[in-house]
């Protein structure tokens, strides 16, 4: 079994879902299938069954994916408190949608709160993607104070906003904004020394300022939302630091849904606070293989099947 002193666990977000995500879970442990329950009876629609079965285009928009990939997370960690019952790990971190599983983890919020929360979060960048129509595209071989400096160009040639999304680890980066500009972008990319460009299929242009139309209800909502002191320190996305008091996760959570995801320096943060291994928990393995660009050298171990967790548990 691995040293908790010296192990954080990652959770996935969106572009984590896939169709059959947790099933094998829920058929096999009642705690996993009690969790997809309970967030069928506080969603009051059956998004278990849209996560087992889909269809796809369904459990592919943003409004049922972030539920859908919370509660599948969620559902693989009380799992994982139930066979490893003095778990505890040093850090947790999510990509992210995976933020909000990483806060539920930490103590922060309850499952309960977590999935209205989330909830209201898929709706309103949903909404917001209706009413401003964005892309999203990646970038691969440019570093990051690259990708800002093209989006800057590109914004200043077109007039339409593109700024860096996500930072996802060393030549691996999302960029997101107005429709013409990302395009734009990604048609000039190469000759900007990308390896690769390509506009992702999403019509939400997450952590970006299309999306500034969802922030007052989402505020309304995070303010009626109890929250509480982590009680394992949580690294934001927004800060690349740790979370250590509810004002600083409300600060974190308000500014998210328009900030660059800082996954690289989150997670060199993580490794310099003493990390060793990383457990992803939840659907695919997007984030391991993030780690595996950041640093190597550490353990990296996936959580995402039954099968998974059995060879762990066997360790």
């Amino acid at each position: 079994m691995v040293n908790w002193d010296t192990t954080a666990l990652i959770f996935p977000g969106q572009a984590s879902q896939e169709v059959g995500m947790g099933k094998d879970f829920a058929e096999t442990y009642p705690v996993a299938r009690e969790t997809f329950e309970q967030a069928d009876d506080l969603l009051g629609f059956s998004l278990s069954t849209m996560c087992w079965e889909g269809p796809e285009d369904d459990l592919n928009q943003t409004i049922n994916t972030q539920p859908a990939v919370y509660v599948t997370s969620m559902a693989i960690w009380r799992v994982l408190q139930q066979e490893v019952p003095d778990i505890k790990p040093a850090w947790v971190a999510g990509h992210s949608l995976g933020e909000f599983t990483a806060l539920t983890v930490a103590g922060a919020m309850s499952f309960e709160e977590g999935v209205q929360l989330v909830y209201k979060r898929s709706s309103l960048m949903q909404e917001a993607g209706d009413q401003n129509p964005g892309a999203m595209a990646a970038l691969l071989g440019l570093d990051t104070d690259k990708v800002i400096e093209l989006c800057q160009t590109v914004s200043d040639e077109t007039g339409k906003v593109v700024v860096l999304a996500n930072d996802n680890c060393p030549g691996q980066a999302v960029v997101s904004g107005d429709i013409e500009a990302v395009e734009r972008l990604v048609a000039v990319a190469s000759d900007a020394g990308a390896k690769r460009a390509l506009v992702l299929a999403v019509s939400v242009a997450a952590h970006s300022p299309l999306m500034s139309s969802a922030l007052p209800d989402f505020h309304k909502k995070l303010d009626a939302t109890t929250l509480h002191e982590p009680q394992i320190p949580v690294y934001g996305n927004v800060s690349a630091a740790p979370l250590n008091t509810v004002a600083d996760i409300r600060q974190e959570l308000d500014h998210q849904l328009t900030q660059t995801v800082r996954w690289t320096e989150s997670m060199q943060a993580i490794i310099e606070a003493g990390a060793e291994t990383f457990i992803e928990v939840g659907s695919k393995d997007i984030l391991s293989g993030l780690v595996k660009r950041i640093d190597r050298k550490k353990t990296r171990i996936t959580l995402n099947t039954t099968e998974a967790l059995k060879a762990f548990l066997d360790t």
